[in-house]
């Protein structure tokens, strides 16, 4: 069973072969015009020569039934010239002559089989009525005969009443039954037929060739990209090289290249961002030793000094738990598999909440904070994950503004979005830095940061929040006037579709359905996007 399952496999992968298709298609489009130029032709001949055959047989029996008028045959069928022409003529064509008088009686046969007897068919009584216009030509293919009715039209010249004119009267007096043998049609068209599938033969040949030529040339720049790839998966090269036989090859090599481009940027984000971490995680720590070292250098430590140290200690370790907290929180917002708690909430409420949490941080820095509510906002978010983008957006703007400064925040909605606007009248950010300072560990003046206590993360957490919301967030400044944030999110949380609900999206056929389906991939790329040049940063 298992290596029957096999067969079927490597059948399968056979068949999915882009050569082999290639094959198929030459083969089946190269056979087709042989086969049909083969069947065209000896057709064409064979209708060609029946209708010459009966063309010829038509004009010899007009002339013999001219013969038969001539001698009375009708009337006297004993006329050797005559009859002997109606037997050189069955003779020459392999066939027979009836000759029928107008009481459907056969007056002569050159078979000599029905002389005497009558025959009554629908061809003889036809071409008895109507003459000219009644004749019948039939072509018995199978067996091989052609079977043709002329009447014997006797005309005679009459005088109008007026003795100035004449017609003319023509009146059947019988008909001529003739059957003619096709054996030589049928010979010829046999062996037209033998050399035209011989010919046909040698065209299949060629076209095989050419299928097994061509289907090996057009897939060879694929090989070669194949080639490529393994050379890179193996180490061997850092690109794919250029494969510009084709469009889709080239499109493929570039579309690769830059797949592997981005991917040696996350490794050096991946580096980078190790590094970071373990630096900022590395700094506290040597602090703290150092401390601690101090002390245990010295025999008699004052409990003022002992105190102080042990207070600078507590501050390093605080850090250094918010730098872990911080991590972890991206670490959570990072995962595709990130769990949002989503629930209707009154965002003035939790925004009026979350700032008389840092009133007192504003107070001691003397920065004034304002809330302004365009419109009451009531929208469905996940309530940690907002708190975490108001917090960090907000403690920002507090922390890097100057004394006496200002923050307003600012709420508005429309009918599908709403924005939270945070506007800082502090030191503002340098325009070489605002695509940086999505970064993780990135401090636009690293001195202050210190100063307040920033660890580098707080823009990507907030940043990473608003995507799971799939929202935006944009951000103006101008440095030494301040900086302002502007958070746009959906009303109405988007949910994104499960794997389950993919494959009902995929199945079903209601064109709604599908709409809603390619919005969601579409939030799903932008979010993959904006997370992969987060990433990327």
């Amino acid at each position: 069973m298992i290596e029957r399952l096999k067969q079927m496999y490597r059948r399968s992968r056979f068949m999915r072969s882009m050569r082999i298709r290639i094959f198929l298609i030459i083969l089946i489009v190269g056979s087709i015009p042989c086969a049909v130029i083969h069947i065209g032709l000896v057709s064409s001949y064979e209708m060609r020569a029946v209708n010459q055959r009966m063309s010829d047989v038509r004009t010899q029996m007009k002339v013999l039934a001219n013969h038969l008028i001539y001698y009375d045959y009708l009337s006297d069928p004993s006329s050797e010239s005559i009859n002997a022409e109606l037997d050189q003529f069955s003779t020459l064509n392999d066939g027979r002559v009836l000759v029928i008088n107008a009481g459907l009686k056969v007056v002569k046969d050159t078979y000599g089989i029905s002389e005497g007897k009558t025959i009554v068919t629908e061809e003889i009584v036809r071409c008895l009525k109507y003459g000219s216009d009644g004749t019948v030509s039939l072509y018995d293919k199978n067996n091989g005969y052609i079977e043709l009715t002329t009447p014997i039209v006797e005309t005679a010249s009459l005088e109008a009443g007026d003795y100035s004119s004449k017609t003319v009267e023509e009146r059947v007096r019988g008909v001529l039954l003739t059957s003619v043998s096709t054996d030589s049609i049928a010979a010829t068209r046999e062996v037209l037929s033998r050399r035209g599938l011989l010919l046909e033969t040698i065209m299949l040949l060629v076209v095989f060739s050419m299928a097994l030529l061509l289907s090996g040339m057009l897939v060879r720049p694929f090989r070669r990209l194949v080639r490529a790839a393994g050379e890179v998966r193996s180490g061997f090269s850092g690109s794919v090289e250029p494969v510009n036989s084709y469009v889709e090859t080239q499109a493929i090599v570039e579309a690769f290249n830059r797949v592997l481009a981005r991917d040696r940027v996350l490794d050096e984000s991946r580096e980078e961002f190790v590094s970071n971490v373990s630096h900022e995680l590395k700094t506290p720590m040597t602090s703290m030793k150092v401390l601690a070292d101090s002390l245990l250098a010295e025999d008699n430590v004052p409990p003022e000094m002992y105190r102080e140290f042990m207070e600078d200690i507590a501050k390093e370790i605080d850090r250094e738990n918010k730098i872990i907290g911080d991590l972890l929180s991206l670490v959570r917002m990072d995962s595709k598999a990130v769990a949002m708690n989503i629930s209707s909430l009154d965002i003035n409420a939790l925004t009026e909440i979350i700032l008389r949490r840092i009133r007192p941080l504003a107070e001691k820095r003397d920065v004034e904070l304002t809330l302004v509510s365009e419109c009451p906002v009531t929208a469905e978010v996940d309530e940690v994950k907002f708190s975490l983008i108001l917090t960090n957006l907000i403690e920002n703007a507090v922390k890097y503004n100057r004394e006496h400064g200002k923050v307003i925040v600012t709420l508005d909605a429309d009918r599908q979005n709403f924005t939270v606007k945070v506007e800082d009248t502090g030191i503002g950010i340098p325009e070489d830095s605002l695509e940086l300072i999505y970064d993780r560990f990135y401090r636009v003046d690293k001195s202050r940061s210190r100063e307040v206590s920033g660890t580098g993360l707080g823009l990507s957490i907030a940043r990473n929040a608003v995507l799971l919301h799939r929202g935006t967030i944009d951000v103006t400044s101008r440095p030494g006037e301040g900086s302002v944030f502007t958070v746009s999110i959906p009303l109405t949380y988007i949910k994104e579709p499960t794997p389950a609900e993919n494959m009902r999206f995929d199945a079903s056929v209601s064109r709604p359905v599908k709409g809603s389906a390619r919005r969601h991939a579409g939030l799903q790329a932008r979010k993959n996007a904006n997370s992969s040049a987060h990433t990327e940063a």
